[in-house]
């Protein structure tokens, strides 16, 4: 029988905590210590273990695996000390605050020879595989249409103020949908556009909580993705995930009474819609849509455990995670860039 890794969970937030209960759960780990910046109440299975005061008493216990869920700007340094320390390293995206940042997290997992996993949920999640796949069948150039918003308030706002004194909203999210687009295309980005409004006085000048970028690919495809947070933000179709080309079209339709804040809308598809452009004689369309439904498509919850599970596999099987680390790299290049862009009002050639 191969040890349960010993595993130390630093941050637990939202997407920590799931992540603490994935390894609880998963008998190919064991935790060893727990660690936040703030008192958290924990749920009744992780009261059993340590809480930590700090990522270096953590990192003191010698762990096998590191799990780093706590604000952007601490990812890099916390994954480089991991690293060197001979751990493996699970880091929530973004990856890391800057582009150097991230590349340098990248180059000591190669270096060191761990496994660095980059939480990107939707790679995880059957029903964005098939929506990546229906897509690509509609044919390039692709017209690619993303967003989630979130209309948040009370301790959800405090949240995500916290949240954006490091990382804006276009960047902390645009990094999943920009991958997805990446995927759907396989075409290198070009060029980057970025702006962003600031709708509070609750947030420092210099930080906005609505963000649209706008990015062009190399074989004509084109991509916008937007993202707020909010008390002033519209719940009308805060999640839109549409795809279209010269063979038709490929949509998530999000089931109605659905909230922006609710943390499995996040994830949830409801249906896929499939549409073909396909004409006859008379020029009229010959195929009514299709809806694929996804009603038995795993929850946020269901999505950590596998994300967990991937981390897992890639130890004990030394799996090549090479491509993971580039796409999480090329994704992060574009929302940076596109954060640049909304800073220096001007177009980012990539």
């Amino acid at each position: 029988m191969t040890k349960p890794l010993r595993t130390f969970v630093i941050g637990l937030g939202q997407m920590g905590m799931s992540h603490a209960l994935s390894y609880h759960r998963n008998p190919g780990f064991e935790i060893v210590g727990l660690s936040n910046r703030s008192p958290v109440t924990l749920p009744a299975e992780l009261e059993q273990y340590p809480m930590m005061e700090s990522f270096e008493a953590g990192l003191a216990l010698k762990p096998d695996v590191v799990s780093i869920n706590s604000y952007t700007d601490s990812h890099a340094d916390y994954a480089v000390a991991a690293l060197e320390a001979g751990a493996h390293v699970f880091v929530e995206k973004p990856l890391a605050p800057t582009l150097a940042d991230a590349q340098r997290v990248v180059e000591t997992a190669r270096r060191t020879g761990r496994k660095l996993v980059i939480g990107y949920i939707l790679r995880h999640h059957p029903s964005y595989s098939s929506f990546i796949a229906r897509a690509r069948d509609v044919g390039s150039p692709f017209v690619m249409r993303m967003n989630l918003n979130q209309q948040s308030s009370g301790s959800a706002w405090e949240i995500h103020k916290r949240l954006m004194q490091t990382t804006s909203p276009i960047v902390d999210c645009g990094v999943h949908y920009v991958d997805v687009m990446m995927q759907i295309t396989d075409a290198r980005p070009v060029q980057v556009r970025g702006m962003g409004v600031r709708l509070s006085n609750e947030i420092a000048a210099d930080q906005v909580n609505y963000g649209h970028l706008q990015v062009l690919f190399e074989d004509g495809s084109i991509g916008w993705y937007e993202a707020g947070w909010g008390p002033m933000i519209s719940e009308t179709a805060f999640s839109v995930k549409d795809v279209f080309g010269p063979k038709g079209s490929v949509s998530i339709v999000v089931g109605e009474g659905i909230a922006s804040a609710a943390v499995d809308a996040h994830t949830s598809t409801g249906r896929i819609r499939l549409h073909s452009a396909a004409t006859g004689p008379d020029g009229q369309l010959t195929t009514p849509d299709e809806f694929l439904s996804m009603a038995d498509e795993p929850g946020h919850q269901d999505l950590c455990d596998r994300e967990q599970a991937f981390l897992l596999d890639a130890i004990q099987n030394d799996r090549d995670l090479a491509k993971h680390m580039d796409g999480a790299i090329r994704s992060l290049t574009v929302v940076l860039a596109a954060e640049q862009s909304m800073r220096e009002n001007r177009a980012i050639n990539l």
